[in-house]
């Protein structure tokens, strides 16, 4: 039985709406491009015309044609496009950070529960094959340590890499341990921008669960990396390659003799087959299947539980440099 198509619109076609848009032309027996709007006439002209499919002069005019919109526009204008979608009775899948405020995020959920509409966030890590096996894996984590580096780019400006870069980590540590957070503290600094270049941010849940998450838009060498610490195992995840190892240790032996003392480790190493596939597309797909009455990866709840520590995070960063 075929599933019916939905007419999907596209607010903001720079950087990373290019790459929803190209996606989205991939899901074809599902999808159907209703148009496309973006601040840029000329860019969304050029994105016409390579996709060809219908660009509008106003993001009212895309929402009109559509059944469901990706908003993908710098952060300040999330809550405004997001808010005149819902409001239109379309479905909304918005870029992280869902908004600047707690207090926007909230109305936006509200308007989307009361209308019956799906608002799902970007979290496109979410869609990444080795973190969507994670939660198989990973039962009691001990000790968690994130880290996302990345060289120099001026493509993000008008946020620092709280809410660019580690917002990803944070929501999956959020989903992953099965535990509120009890404490975090975070520190960062400026380098090359009025934002933070670089960031760290420790948290302590409730169960004892330790986190520790790293950032960087000034490095010479590129790492998204997960390590988690249990009690028998050690797992560690390559976001950019959706590789899963899992090390064990099998035994070992302290052997102390008159001059030295001599230690011997013997483990063993797994690796987890990952399915894998476009996380963008995968996150595409699991949009129109919640819309078609499916069960949400993730409750709005959480979003905001992230949202809340990404910006309370933020805030220290900031009195700090008072």
């Amino acid at each position: 039985m075929s599933k019916a198509k939905m007419k999907m619109g596209f607010i903001g076609v720079g950087h990373m709406g290019q790459y929803h848009v190209n996606v989205v032309t991939q899901l074809s027996a599902t999808h159907e491009i209703s148009g496309l709007y973006d601040a840029s006439e000329s860019r969304a002209k050029e994105l016409s015309a390579k996709f060809n499919v219908p660009a509008y002069a106003t993001a009212e005019d895309v929402i009109e044609k559509s059944d469901a919109v990706t908003i993908a526009v710098p952060t300040h204008l999330h809550y405004k496009y997001t808010k005149i979608a819902l409001e239109a009775g379309r479905h909304v899948l918005v870029e992280k950070p869902v908004t600047e405020t707690l207090e926007q995020a909230d109305e936006l959920i509200r308007i989307a529960r009361e209308k019956n509409l799906i608002l799902q966030v970007g979290h496109v890590e979410r869609f990444n094959g080795a973190v969507m096996e994670l939660s198989k894996i990973v039962k009691e984590p001990r000790l968690i340590q994130a880290r996302r580096l990345t060289p120099v780019n001026n493509r993000i400006t008008d946020v620092g890499v709280v809410l660019d870069l580690m917002i990803h980590d944070l929501d999956i540590l959020l989903n992953l341990v099965d535990s509120r957070v009890k404490s975090y503290n975070a520190v960062g600094s400026k380098v090359i921008t009025e934002n933070e270049d670089v960031a760290v941010i420790d948290l302590q849940f409730e169960n004892g669960t330790i986190a520790t998450i790293t950032a960087s838009r000034i490095s010479q060498y590129k790492e998204r990396s997960l390590s988690i610490m249990e009690d028998k195992s050690f797992v560690y995840l390559n976001y950019a390659n959706q590789d899963i190892e899992i090390h064990r240790q099998a035994s070992s032996v302290t052997l102390l003799t008159p001059d030295e003392i001599k230690y011997s480790q013997e483990s063993f190493m797994e690796k987890v087959y990952i399915h894998k596939d476009n996380p963008l597309k995968s996150e595409h797909s699991h949009f129109y299947d919640t819309i078609q009455g499916g069960k949400a990866m993730v409750p709005n709840e959480k979003d905001l539980e992230t949202l809340r520590i990404a910006l309370g995070s933020l805030q220290m960063i900031h009195d700090s440099w008072k």
